[in-house]
């Protein structure tokens, strides 16, 4: 159980500096909100969508093998999107944080968390699982997450609003960069030459860590910390009930114990770097954004330690 722990904190830490980083940063006036926009910008247009479209063309993708943890990560995240909606619906109040409310209930942090964990306890194996599972579900996150966040735009005609959300699905950077890789690992073409690779993986590198000063920059701490506050409920919402409900979809859907211990990390991590991202890109309110991603990056960590402890010892990952 400590070596969990410690291996947690020490996956966890360098997100927590960079935010910190980030939040001493602006603090000290070295940034200001117009730095912040213009790298949330690169991160959104370039810096992610390499991240994504290099880890699936590079990653060993078996769809058939993986059906069941695939069918598994459908449900769960659509069970934790129309649970949030619902719950947004009654209970928050303002239309620019709904959105934001909902994305960082469903949305994990799959790319860096996840991703090394499953590494982590399933070596090559854990890896290749959990890129296709990535690939797959963030694809679906994206899409979500553009329904949810469209709410702010000025629309009230309820056509013209569903024109606008699926303009905005085809023209969103992230799912347009996951489509093309599942394409062109479909079409089994080689990787693109060494120059190409070693540009896409340089903008991959600069993603998460500038998405996170930003992030950091943004931060209002009395507001993250307010027990009554909506990101406190989010984020409850992504650390207590997101794991929950993944345990019981592995058990429901008997999943071998690659696949249940791939499920349980690609739910139980933190809000994703990329919803403060998004969520700012697409009018949403970026400082509650801010708040869920570091509250949950702080907490759930412990949390998945805890579970992937629990379910060892049960037998299931």
């Amino acid at each position: 159980m400590l070596q969990a722990i410690s291996f947690a904190f020490m996956i966890v830490f360098p997100n927590l500096a960079l935010m910190g980083l980030g939040f001493y940063m602006k603090k000290s006036d070295k940034i200001d909100t117009h730095f912040i926009d213009t790298a949330s910008n690169i991160v959104f247009n370039f810096g992610l969508p390499c991240l994504l479209f290099f880890s699936v063309v590079k990653s060993e993708v078996n769809i058939g093998e993986q059906l069941y943890l695939v069918v598994a990560g459908f449900i769960t995240t659509f069970v934790l999107f129309f649970g949030a909606e619902i719950y947004a619906k009654f209970f928050v109040p303002d239309v620019r944080d709904k959105g934001v409310f909902v994305q960082g209930v469903f949305r994990s942090n799959m790319a860096i968390i996840s991703l090394s964990v499953a590494t982590n306890a399933y070596g090559a194996v854990g890896t290749s699982v959990g890129a296709v599972y990535m690939g797959i579900i963030t694809i679906l996150y994206n899409i979500l997450s553009v329904i949810t966040l469209s709410r702010t735009s000025q629309n009230t005609d309820l056509k013209s609003q569903s024109i606008d959300v699926v303009k905005k699905i085809f023209k969103n950077p992230l799912i347009i960069a996951l489509v093309s890789a599942f394409i062109y690992k479909g079409l089994d073409i080689p990787l693109p030459p060494k120059p190409i690779v070693k540009t896409g993986e340089l903008l991959s590198n600069i993603a998460l860590p500038l998405a996170l000063i930003c992030a950091g920059a943004t931060l209002d701490i009395k507001s993250m910390l307010g027990l009554s506050g909506v990101s406190m409920q989010a984020s409850i919402g992504r650390i207590v009930v997101a794991p929950l409900l993944a345990v019981g979809v592995g058990v429901l859907l008997k999943l071998p114990p690659v696949q249940f211990g791939v499920l349980f990390v690609m739910v139980a991590s933190p809000a994703a770097a990329a919803s403060y991202v998004m969520a700012k890109a697409m009018g949403g309110n970026d400082v509650l954004a801010a708040n869920i991603l570091a509250f949950t990056t702080v907490v759930s960590m412990v949390g998945m330690a805890v579970g992937m402890a629990w379910l060892r010892v049960l037998g299931w990952v």
